[in-house]
């Protein structure tokens, strides 16, 4: 009797992770900037409720199957088609996740009191709507509903990207949008195109007309929302914009843009290869593609002195491992490819948050003004240095077992270009912990830099406003660049300033690695949830079904 009712409710919950969102953002707006306590909480009630209810949707579509909720009881197609199958609660889940943790370490940041960014009634009703259209693109049904889910994320995201108006964010901001607009018009030429050759956008029924399409205008139309696509998850070679524009940006803004919108173009590609264009026609291209993105993401991160643009080329070179899991057009390749994705979204959002607390602590990114660290902050050492080996595919992390997973349908495919890729990924892997590595070197594990070194007996200013610290440091001990040092002519010891990381930034980061670890404990019945979601995807059949039904 429970299943039933939970079943009957299940209806009811697919349109809420788009639904609620856009709702606490208007009434946010409503609420201009009076009672900002009630507006966090807000912003945090929805999200969680997000969270709540996309690991409902994945329980659901695990036991029911796929879920299709036709919009104002519209018939199919005639209506907007939202849907809930294995994969799209999943991303809606793990979205749902990291974009809490970002929100609550935003607010910790008082990203909404400082001069450098927007005030409260632009950043978090903006960031809500980025929340909503991220969950419209996972849940959409049909072709033109996940073009306006990526024009609502994207038209979020170019304000968010610009906060606070500096020159460098300013001219990241114009790079980012010139990109998504050429993405945005190609996505809508192809739409355009595909309508006018069956007569639908919908996903379900397109899934059943393409194929009977001529092989050459399926290939021009597959080929036009792969290079669509392939822009916004940023693969080679359609990258080179990332590293400029998001490392300028407010570290919860990086975070969630590195961590997340990427794999939105990701899932994009998965389900438009599996479900649109089924067959291998693309494939050994996709493995091309994955292969240089890996390769050429992954050396430029070796030339980074920046922990930002870094990151940012790993992420890159990350990419790459999800479409060789999608190009290989297996079951066992798709399984793999899903489950690096949550894996992925998880722990670069992670890393980025902990590149907002080093600069914070440390006063820059840059490696050469960084340096112990490990001494002065040894637990943002520790949030470092649990996601770095994720990253870096240390067993047996989440991240071990997602490279694991795709190198074993790589083998199993057993062609030359399957063995390339498998041993592309080992190779980026190796880079990858070394980059890694440097990292941990230059920033927590060698001395302190001559900006960061007090001077022998210096004690700590407490500086309310700024929120820090007194404390007595001995000779050589650190403290965070943004010191300064006292009058020593005057005073027998000089003062410095130590910047105190907020509760709630270290908690959200704290939560982060314990979700991302989480990944790893409960990896058994995570791989098996990504094998049936690939098997479905494979299939085809489960989402067609749930959408047309009888209607066919």
């Amino acid at each position: 009797m429970g299943w039933d009712h939970f079943a009957g409710l299940l209806h009811y919950l697919v349109p809420l992770p788009v639904v609620l969102p856009l709702f606490a953002a208007g009434v946010k707006l409503a609420m201009g900037i009076r009672w900002p306590r009630v507006q966090q909480w807000l912003s945090v009630i929805a999200l969680t409720l997000v969270l709540v209810i996309g690991a409902a949707l994945m329980v659901g579509a695990d036991v029911f199957g796929p879920q299709a909720v036709q919009v104002g009881g519209w018939e199919t197609p005639i209506g907007i088609t939202l849907v809930a199958d294995r994969l799209s609660a999943l991303m809606v889940t793990v979205s749902a996740a990291v974009t809490l943790a970002v929100l609550i370490y935003s607010i910790g940041q008082g990203m909404a009191g400082k001069a450098e960014v927007a005030p409260l009634s632009v950043y978090q009703p903006t960031y809500l709507i980025l929340v909503a259209g991220v969950s419209n693109a996972f849940l959409a049904g049909d072709l033109f509903n996940l073009y306006v889910g990526f024009e609502i994320l994207l038209t979020a995201s170019y304000v968010l990207l610009t906060l606070g108006g500096t020159q460098s964010r300013m001219r990241a901001g114009a790079t980012y949008v010139v990109v998504s607009l050429v993405s945005s018009v190609l996505f809508l030429l192809a739409i355009a195109l595909i309508f006018g050759a069956t007569g639908t956008v919908n996903m379900a029924q397109l899934g059943e007309r393409l194929p009977e399409l001529s092989s050459d205008l399926a290939l021009i139309l597959q080929v036009i929302l792969l290079v669509a696509f392939g822009i916004k998850a940023a693969v080679f070679p359609l990258a080179a914009w990332l590293p400029d524009s998001y490392p300028t940006a407010p570290a919860p803004v990086t975070a969630v843009f590195a961590g997340l919108l990427t794999k939105v173009g990701v899932y994009a590609i998965i389900r438009t290869q599996t479900l649109l264009f089924p067959g291998v026609q693309l494939n050994d291209a996709l493995m091309w593609v994955a292969l240089a993105t890996m390769l050429l993401g992954i050396l430029g991160a070796v030339a980074q002195t920046d922990i930002k643009r870094l990151l940012s080329f790993t992420l890159i070179s990350h990419i790459g491992y999800m479409v060789f899991g999608v190009a290989l057009g297996s079951q066992l390749g798709m399984a793999g490819a899903v489950y690096y994705i949550a894996h992925h979204i998880t722990v670069q959002t992670t890393l980025f948050l902990v590149t907002g607390l080093i600069e914070r602590r440390g006063g820059s990114t840059a490696l050469d003004n960084l340096g112990g660290l490990a001494k002065i902050a040894p637990i943002l050492a520790i949030l470092f240095f649990i996601p770095a080996m994720n990253l870096g595919g240390i067993p047996p992390l989440s991240g071990f077992l997602g490279k694991i997973g795709l190198m074993q349908a790589g083998v199993d495919a057993g062609t030359p270009l399957a063995y390339t890729l498998v041993g592309a990924s080992v190779l980026t892997s190796l880079l990858t912990l070394y980059v890694i590595a440097r990292v941990w070197n230059y920033a927590f594990w060698r001395a302190p830099s001559e900006g960061m070194v007090a001077e022998p007996g210096t004690v700590l200013e407490d500086t309310e406003d700024d929120d820090t610290s007194t404390a007595a440091l001995g000779p050589g001990d650190a403290v965070g660049p943004s010191s300064r040092l006292g009058d020593t002519s005057t005073a027998a010891t000089p003062v410095v300033t130590s910047v105190v990381l907020p509760k709630s930034m270290v908690g959200a980061t704290v939560a982060l690695v314990a979700f991302g670890l989480a990944m790893t404990v409960f990896a058994g019945p995570l791989i098996a949830y990504s094998s049936e979601a690939a098997t479905d995807l494979m299939a085809r059949t489960p989402y067609i079904d749930a959408v047309l039904g009888g209607s066919r």
